[in-house]
């Protein structure tokens, strides 16, 4: 048989099958990312008004350590190392994502200055806590909605395009099989039809009678 009779039939009726088991996946995949991202974002909310909170009040006592100690002393109470950012890494549903940093702050060197100095310091570093976390479920949110979007994207080629043109090259096949068949069997009815008509019998002239 070819591509368009029994066999294709058959093959398009397993393609099809397996097109709608991964749309069905899809649409899960995309409920399920949905679910997340939004419980994603409602944290990423509550993060984002913490670190402006801290930000605010470390501007604030730095904007008062300046008038009273001004910049040299500033700098001399920094400290001389960076910061480290550990990032735990998570997902769900195939998507890879960061779930949680660790942020190990640097020592505070000893300097003399006015209380303002280092409550200015306090608040810095409790401000950049809060700022490595807000940056990862930011970026969280950013990668789980990239992929929402491409899944969303896949599921309505496969129900939009890829299914319909399925389902017509299917019903396509199936009618021209349906007219192979009547075909078939009309020819096989004429065949018996013209099996079974009975053959006239040669006519014999009667005999004149005497």
């Amino acid at each position: 048989m070819t591509d368009t009779g029994r066999s294709g039939k058959v093959r398009l009726e397993r393609r099809l099958l397996t097109a709608k088991h991964g749309a069905a996946l899809l649409d899960r995949k995309q409920h399920i990312m949905a679910d997340e991202l939004e419980r994603l974002q409602l944290h990423a909310d509550g993060i984002r008004q913490e670190w402006e909170e801290r930000a605010r009040e470390a501007a604030m006592w730095l904007g008062r350590a300046a008038g009273l100690d001004g910049r040299a002393q500033i700098e001399a109470a920094s400290p001389s190392d960076s910061a480290e950012v550990e990032i735990r890494w998570g997902g769900a549903m195939g998507v890879t994502y960061p779930e949680e940093a660790s942020c190990r702050l640097p020592g505070v060197p000893l300097s003399g200055g006015s209380s303002a100095l280092a409550f200015a310091a306090i608040a810095h570093r409790s401000a950049l806590t809060a700022a490595v976390q807000h940056a990862v479920v930011q970026r969280a949110v950013l990668l789980l909605s990239t992929e929402l979007t491409a899944t969303r994207t896949r599921q309505r080629a496969v129900e939009n395009r890829w299914i319909p043109l399925l389902e017509d090259g299917l019903r396509a096949i199936r009618r021209a099989l349906e007219d192979q068949e009547l075909e078939e069997s009309l020819r096989v009815r004429w065949a018996a039809d013209r099996t079974e008509k009975p053959v006239p019998r040669p006519r014999v002239p009667e005999l004149e009678s005497s």
